[in-house]
C-alpha cells in the first residue's frame, strides 16, 4: 500500500507539471521566465520550496535530531540574512529582467548597470552556473535514489533514473511553470504532512507537557539554544557559528535558480506582495521541520543505528496510515526533483545565454540544451566519484560567494565595472574554496570569508587604476 500511495501521488505531481504545458507559449520567455506572468503567492512558494525542500526535509530535520534546539540558529540567521539582502535586491532584479529583457542570470549580472553588455563577464557567471548548479542537479538525484533504496530497497539507480525522466518530464512540457506549478503542491502537502507529525508526536509523548519533559531528558542540553561542538569555544565562537549562518542567508541572493523565481513574478509593484508571502511561509516552514526534528528524536530514539537524514521517512513510517506514508515519500521526492528541474533549467539558460549565445537561439535549442544537462547531472549521480560528491557541499558557498557580493553592489547602484566584476567572481571562490580545504569551517562557514573578499575586491579596486583602466575598456 505505501508503494501504491507513494507512486500515486508521485504522478499526481508529475501530471501538475506536465499540465503547465496547456499554458505554454512555446518561446524562451515562456520557458525560461513564464513570461514573467506569475502572481506572487505562487512565486513565493516556488522560491521556499526550491531554496529548502532537500536541505529541510533531509538536512534540517537531521540536524536537529542530533543536536536539539540549537538548530534555531541556523533558522534565525538564515533568514535574517536573507532579509537583509533580499530589502536591497529583489524588486531592482524584477525591474532591471523587464528593462532590460533578460533571461538568464548571467545577463542580469552582466545588463543590468544601463548600456553595459559584459560578454567577460557574462561567460564566466555562465560557466559557474552550469557546473555548480549541474553537480547540484545531480546531488539531488542521488539523495532521491538515497531515500527510495533505504525505504523500499530499490537499487541506487532506479531512483536516480525516475528522477532524472520526472525532471525531464517537467521541462519538456512546462519550462519553469512546470516547476514552479510543482513547487506550491508539493509545499502545501509538506507543511500539512509535517505539521500532522508535530501533533501526532506530541499526543503519542502525553501532551506539550510530557513532550518537553522527554525531550529535556534526551541528553543535557538538548533543549539548549547554545551552540556545542564550535572550533572556538565561548561567546566569540557562538558570535562566529551564528554570523555565519547569517551570511548564508545573505547568499541566497547568489543562488540563480531561487533568484529566478523573482525574475517570473507578474510586476514589480508585486514583489513586497512576494516578500511578505515568502517570508511567512518561510518562518512556518522552518518551524515545522525543527519541530518534526525534536520530534523524531523521542520517536526514534536508537542514535547508534540511525541515518538521521531519513528521520522525516521513517518517522511518517512509524506513525502515519500507509496512504498517508507514500504522499509524505512522495513530496520528500518530488520535492528533491522540483528542486533538480529548477536546477537543470538555469544550467539550460546558462548555456544558451550565456555561455554560447545564438540570436537565432530557439525553445527547440534550448529544450536540447535541457536534456543535454539533465543526462549529464544522471551520469554525475550514477557514476561520479565520491570527490564530485563533496564537490557539492560547495556549491552553495561558491555561488553565493560569487554573485552576491556583485548583485548587492549593483542593487545599490554602485558602478562596477567588468574587470573589477571577474576580480570579485574570481576572488569570492578562490576565498570560499580556501578557507573549507584549510579546515576552517568549524570556525565560520566558509561562504562568510568568500562574501567578505569578494566585497573587498570591489572596495580595493575601486580605489586603484586597474579599475580606472576596466571603466575606460568596458565604456
Amino acid at each position: 500500500m505505501v508503494v501504491y500511495s507513494f507512486i500515486f501521488f508521485l504522478l499526481l505531481f508529475v501530471l501538475i507539471g506536465v499540465s503547465s504545458s496547456f499554458k505554454s507559449k512555446g518561446n524562451n520567455d515562456d520557458y525560461l521566465l513564464a513570461g514573467s506572468s506569475i502572481p506572487p503567492w505562487l512565486a513565493a512558494l516556488s522560491a521556499i520550496a526550491t531554496n529548502n525542500s532537500g536541505y529541510m526535509f533531509i538536512g534540517m530535520i537531521g540536524y536537529t535530531y542530533m543536536s536539539g534546539l540549537q538548530s534555531i540558529w541556523l533558522m534565525i540567521g538564515w533568514i535574517f540574512g536573507d532579509y537583509v539582502m533580499g530589502s536591497f535586491v529583489h524588486k531592482r532584479l524584477r525591474e532591471v529582467t523587464e528593462k532590460q529583457n533578460i533571461l538568464s542570470f548571467g545577463g542580469l549580472i552582466a545588463k543590468w548597470q544601463s548600456g553595459s553588455d559584459f560578454r567577460k563577464l557574462r561567460m564566466l557567471v555562465g560557466v559557474i552556473t552550469f557546473v555548480f548548479l549541474g553537480v547540484y542537479a545531480a546531488a539531488q538525484f542521488k539523495a532521491g535514489s538515497k531515500a527510495l533504496h533505504v525505504l523500499f530497497g530499490w537499487d541506487y539507480s532506479t531512483g536516480a533514473i525516475i528522477g532524472a525522466i520526472i525532471v525531464f518530464l517537467y521541462c519538456l512540457s512546462g519550462g519553469i511553470r512546470a516547476s514552479i506549478w510543482t513547487d506550491a503542491a508539493q509545499s502545501f502537502v509538506m507543511i500539512i504532512a509535517m505539521s500532522m507529525l508535530f501533533y501526532i508526536g506530541i499526543s503519542e509523548m502525553g501532551g506539550i507537557s510530557g513532550y518537553i519533559a522527554k525531550l529535556d531528558a534526551v541528553a543535557p542540553g538538548y533543549l539548549s539554544v547554545t551552540p556545542t561542538g564550535l572550533d572556538i569555544s565561548g561567546p566569540t565562537g557562538v558570535f562566529l557559528f551564528i554570523l555565519g549562518w547569517v551570511f548564508g542567508g545573505f547568499g541566497v541572493i547568489g543562488q540563480p535558480h531561487i533568484m529566478v523565481r523573482f525574475m517570473t513574478v507578474d510586476d514589480s509593484k508585486n514583489i513586497n506582495r512576494t516578500r511578505a508571502y515568502y517570508y511567512l511561509w518561510y518562518i512556518a516552514f522552518y518551524a515545522a521541520t525543527i519541530g518534526v526534528g525534536l520530534t523524531a528524536r523521542l520517536i526514534l530514539p536508537e542514535v547508534a543505528n540511525f541515518d538521521a537524514e531519513l528521520a522525516l521517512p521513517l518517522m511518517s513510517q512509524k506513525i502515519l496510515p500507509e496512504i498517508l506514508i507514500g504522499v509524505v515519500l512522495a513530496g520528500i521526492f518530488s520535492a528533491t526533483m522540483s528542486t533538480a528541474d529548477s536546477q537543470v533549467l538555469s544550467c539550460s539558460a546558462a548555456f544558451t545565454r550565456d555561455i554560447a549565445p545564438s540570436k537565432s537561439s530557439s525553445i527547440i535549442v534550448t529544450k536540447l540544451a535541457t536534456a543535454g544537462v539533465t543526462i549529464m547531472a544522471l551520469l554525475i549521480a550514477l557514476f561520479g566519484s565520491k570527490n564530485v560528491f563533496e564537490l557539492v557541499l560547495m556549491s552553495w558557498s561558491i555561488l553565493s560567494a560569487a554573485f552576491g557580493p556583485i548583485l548587492f553592489l549593483l542593487a545599490i547602484n554602485k558602478k562596477v565595472s567588468e574587470t573589477t566584476g571577474i576580480v570579485m567572481v574570481v576572488s569570492g571562490v578562490l576565498a570560499t574554496v580556501g578557507w573549507k580545504y584549510a579546515g576552517l569551517g568549524g570556525t565560520i562557514y566558509e561562504v562568510a570569508p568568500g562574501i567578505v573578499m569578494g566585497l573587498i575586491a570591489y572596495f580595493v579596486l575601486s580605489q586603484t587604476k586597474l579599475n580606472q583602466v576596466g571603466k575606460l575598456a568596458d565604456a
